[in-house]
């Protein structure tokens, strides 16, 4: 991996970062994809058509169903989903949170009780990475915990030691895979995750001690999952500086618009979140003057594209009044082109984010899209 910062505009930072499956120029939106694809029968050819740059699965999901082994036998996940450029996996260590009624933690690992089938699964972090090395991502996640935001001090201090024991492990077993003569892909990068809920004193430590790994990247995970968006903004800002700048610096799960653009203001270039497939699939839209509901019946004879001077397939070749009708008649294709439409619009967002860096006009742009996007509503 090379990562080179080509510009900075304030603490926001535009970089250039070559993979084996190709380059990432940052900040950068990953287009979620759980189990290998799209939610919203979105292929890899739709997502090549309207600019994503990374594609992000899930190591649990793909573990219970289908399976990684079958997945190697496929040469990987690349091959499998007929996917060129990079691919992101997550370790799991999110559904170590999601799914807390159907886990124990102990100091090995987690067992789990499937959510397809209940039979018993554990993965520590070795079997995560072994996992996520069949797959052959691009950049393999560590395992880790995301720790509750309500959770006291004593256990938030309790998980953050135990999911950096946890990347020592992660670390060991990615440098042994990737010496294997048969690893899927043997330059695979290993990113660690920052974890310490809305503490401030855990955080700053945990980045420091996690810094001296000397990682391929660098994750903030446990935000955005209950605490206030102020509450964020305010770990990225003590958090942040502690991470190695010149390394990738990425927020897990997050987020709207307004988060990603206060992110990118604090020196974060890489995110993914499920809000544009999720809220497409509802007919909820992202436009540069807020939110639409298509549902809305004030569409129902809205001759116009869902934003006009938008660039992507549904917006070039249909209405409002039609795509709500394939709404509400239940037709697949309007939840396609809604999930098209909000994809196409977080990736041409972070292309204005690298040209506004670029061009050092950063905190103006910043300014125009929230007063823009605050117009807006679902009502």
């Amino acid at each position: 991996m090379k990562y080179t910062i080509t510009a900075t505009d304030g603490r926001a930072k535009r970089a250039h970062m070559e993979t084996v499956h190709g380059v990432i120029e940052t900040p950068v939106f990953m287009n979620v994809g759980t189990v290998g694809a799209i939610k919203g029968a979105v292929s890899t050819d739709d997502l090549r058509q309207i600019g994503t740059q990374v594609e992000l699965s899930n190591t649990y999901h793909l573990h219970v169903r289908t399976g990684d082994q079958l997945i190697r036998r496929f040469g990987g996940l690349h091959k499998f989903m007929n996917w060129d450029r990079p691919i992101l996996t997550d370790s799991g260590g999110f559904q170590v949170f999601s799914l807390a009624g159907m886990r124990k933690i102990k100091e090995e690992g987690v067992y789990f009780n499937s959510h397809i089938d209940g039979r018993k699964i554990f993965m520590g972090p070795e079997e995560s990475m072994q996992i996520q090395s069949n797959l052959g991502s691009t950049i393999a996640m560590a395992f880790d915990e995301c720790v509750p935001h309500s959770a006291d001090r004593a256990y938030l201090q309790a998980s953050v030691d135990r999911t950096v024991r946890w990347l020592h492990r992660c670390k060991a077993e990615m440098d042994r895979l990737n010496a294997l003569p048969d690893t899927v892909n043997p330059q695979q990068l290993l990113f660690g995750i920052n974890q310490g809920g809305t503490c401030e004193e855990i955080r700053i430590a945990q980045a420091d001690e996690i810094s001296r790994m000397d990682l391929d990247g660098y994750a903030l995970g446990g935000l955005a999952v209950g605490e206030s968006h102020e509450e964020m903004y305010r770990i990225l800002d003590v958090t942040v500086p502690h991470l190695p700048k010149a390394k990738p610096t990425y927020l897990m799960g997050v987020g709207t618009p307004a988060n990603i653009l206060e992110a990118v203001d604090r020196g974060v270039d890489f995110f993914d979140c499920v809000y544009p497939t999720r809220n497409g699939r509802h007919g909820h839209v992202y436009t540069n003057q807020g939110k639409l509901n298509l549902f809305n019946q004030k569409y129902e004879l809205d001759p116009r594209p869902i934003e006009e001077g938008c660039g992507c397939p549904a917006c070039r070749s249909y209405s409002r009044a039609y795509i709500r009708h394939l709404l509400k008649a239940k037709e697949m294709l309007g939840m396609r082109l809604c999930v098209l439409h909000n994809l196409y619009f977080y990736n041409t967002m972070m292309k204005e984010i690298r040209l506004a860096i670029e061009e050092h006009r950063y905190a103006q742009y910043k300014a125009q899209k929230l007063a823009g996007m605050a117009g807006g509503s679902l009502e």
